[in-house]
């Protein structure tokens, strides 16, 4: 938890642009702010205007009104510039998100009386690299996946902590997940669930032959090397955006990211558990979270 925030002056608010129905809402909640004196904006967030403003760092909050899938967006946006992101669910799940979408006024209300503090949620990097090369880098805030794409072959993985070699896989793929992340892919591959504060990053192995096919939990601070073995075909994703091709050898190198991304939450950290809780016994229907 971080020392008690400023409360804030200048709030966007967006959804997804490929959720039409929280557009309304969005408009609603900015006017709302407008007449209490807010300056608040509001768009899609794949709006260029609005992007750069944030990385202008011209807001001191950012609501994402929608599902998971928004608020992960908005934090691949927001968490380079320090900026906290406040979720109103529209979704199904609504993992990452405390406020419903009947509660967001009685949210803004709490925000606009400093009654609210910020959870820090650690977020990985994943570098990918081919004979020493880099060939690029991202932020997840959920996990980093090497899986075997649309072949119908597992793939052999290597798996590397802190330099020294850890185990290989004959699998479909290997996720390494945040604590944020154990309740999104890695829960569906049998991982553990882990308090989202934690700096741990989590591996597991997705349908593994003859392997190790259990979790492992690193240190807090550990690195992890996958590379990838014998004519495999794989791709690299993160955070599930749009796969990468992998070839024989290349690295995929996973540490602790150099920001964290920034929620406004309300009450006592027990939140959490009461939303796993609720959550837990949901089975949602076909199609993810926006």
């Amino acid at each position: 938890m971080s020392p008690t925030p400023a409360i804030p002056k200048r709030i966007a608010i967006a959804t997804h642009p490929t959720m039409p129905e929280a557009v309304a809402p969005a408009t609603v909640i900015a006017e709302y702010l407008q007449g209490r004196g807010v300056t608040a904006v509001h768009g899609l967030l794949d709006d260029a205007s609005l992007r750069k403003r944030v990385k202008n760092n011209d807001f001191d909050l950012f609501i994402a009104v929608g599902g998971d899938g928004t608020v992960l967006r908005s934090a691949h946006l927001c968490a380079p510039v320090g900026i906290p992101i406040l979720g109103v669910n529209l979704g199904r799940l609504g993992f990452l998100i405390q406020v419903g979408r009947e509660d967001w006024q009685a949210a803004c209300e709490s925000i606009l009386k400093g009654e609210f503090w910020i959870e820090n949620r650690m977020m990985i990097r994943a570098e990918h690299k081919r004979s020493d090369e880099s060939l690029g880098n991202w932020h997840a805030l959920n996990e980093v996946v090497v899986s075997r794409g649309a072949s119908v072959h597992p793939v052999h993985l290597s798996a590397s902590v802190d330099g020294m070699h850890l185990t290989n896989y004959v699998a479909d793929g290997l996720i390494a997940s945040t604590p944020t992340g154990s309740t999104a892919y890695a829960l569906a591959a049998g991982g553990p669930i882990l308090p989202p504060t934690l700096r741990n990053i989590l591996l597991v192995p997705i349908a593994p032959h003859l392997s190790v096919d259990r979790a492992v939990v690193l240190s807090e601070g550990a690195s992890v090397s996958i590379c990838l073995r014998d004519r495999s075909e794989a791709v690299l994703s993160v955070d599930g955006q749009i796969p990468i091709g992998l070839a024989d050898n290349d690295l995929v190198e996973v540490r602790a990211g150099d920001y964290a991304a920034q929620f406004v939450r309300f009450g006592d950290p027990g939140y959490f558990y009461r939303n796993l809780t609720a959550h837990m016994n949901q089975n949602p229907a076909i199609g993810l979270s926006r």
